[in-house]
């Protein structure tokens, strides 16, 4: 008898070790997330578009969580190379991803990608919608869209445009433009567009489609010249710029902002996270920074932010194609 006791016992005390390695090794309940810091990876440069309004969301929610929203810029091969880390990160909502129309664009624009975006990620939420910007160096002898065209044709090859890297929004509205208007750019890539604007200044490169954030601060400090926007009209709050389509009928070029995660990453934790969102999207201050830069706030569920990135990629896959461009 004491020898069966003692085996129950025995028992029992193994059953409450195994129980408690296992509790211990199990991702903390989404009840007490986030209960340390979160990396927000940015797959482009400081100082740019994306960086800007990640690190206004990102300061929000450090302040809505009691821990840090720490943004980690990963630039490079047009937000791949930071796309790439987020997905090989642990799924525990601890590695957030930047989403922008690059991801998007990358499916079709890279031929050999490591990864599949849909695949591999959960969409988290939606931030914002904004449009790109044409601008132009003001040594440029153009004040219109039209002039640019015809500047471009009469001067074949001469004229180049910088965009943030291969596989951008930036990237993509300048090659549908070149498309569109039958004109001839030579393509030069940045590591992002803050890195570009000093070359537009000075003239090196003549132009840029930038996201309208940095574009329009650029504009209003008078250092560039803005031509118009990729919106189908004309943006909310420039009624004095002109939409290019004015000039390009059907041109058309309409960013989104949002986050996403590792696959696997729980389903409470998403939840969590698209409740925050929503609600710094509802505050008077993050909208006022949000809309000063040119954006406008477009909260979403999950699956709604799921169904955009797959409508987006749909559609870049056909502009991809419409301009014939691709990488390696």
């Amino acid at each position: 008898m004491k020898i069966l006791r003692a085996s129950v016992t025995g028992l029992v005390i193994g059953l409450a070790c195994l129980l408690s390695v296992a509790i211990g090794s199990a991702p903390a309940s989404a009840a007490d997330y986030p209960n340390r810091p979160v990396r927000w990876l940015i797959g482009f440069a400081a100082g740019g578009p994306v960086d800007i309004v990640a690190r206004i969301m990102a300061q929000w929610l450090s302040e809505h969580f009691g821990q840090q929203f720490v943004v980690e810029n990963r630039g490079g091969s047009g937000g791949n190379i930071a796309a790439a880390a987020a997905i090989n990160s642990a799924p525990d909502g601890y590695t957030l991803l930047f989403v922008a129309p690059n991801n998007a664009i990358s499916t079709s624009l890279y031929k050999k990608l490591s990864y599949d975006f849909i695949r591999d990620t959960v969409p988290v939420a939606s931030i914002i919608q904004l449009t790109n910007m044409l601008v132009v160096s003001n040594a440029l002898p153009v004040k219109t869209v039209q002039e640019f065209i015809d500047y471009c044709k009469a001067n074949p090859g001469k004229v180049s445009y910088a965009s943030s890297g291969y596989g951008t929004s930036v990237h993509m509205s300048a090659e549908l433009f070149r498309a569109m208007a039958a004109i001839e750019m030579v393509h030069v890539p940045y590591r992002g567009s803050a890195i570009a604007f000093p070359d537009i200044m000075s003239n090196k490169v003549q132009l840029i489609f930038d996201n309208l954030p940095s574009a329009l601060e650029q504009s209003r400090a008078g250092t560039v010249r803005a031509l118009g926007v990729t919106s189908p009209q004309r943006w909310p709050g420039l009624p004095d710029v002109p939409a290019i389509a004015e000039t390009v009928p059907g041109f058309e070029s309409v960013g989104f902002y949002g986050i996403s995660a590792p696959k696997g990453t729980p389903p409470e934790v998403v939840e969590i996270l698209n409740k925050a969102v929503a609600e710094a999207l509802k505050d008077p201050k993050v909208v006022e920074r949000l809309t000063d830069v040119g954006g406008i706030p477009k909260p979403m569920t999950p699956a709604e932010f799921g169904k955009l990135i797959a409508d987006e990629t749909e559609k870049w896959r056909k502009v991809v194609a419409f301009a014939g461009v691709s990488v390696e």
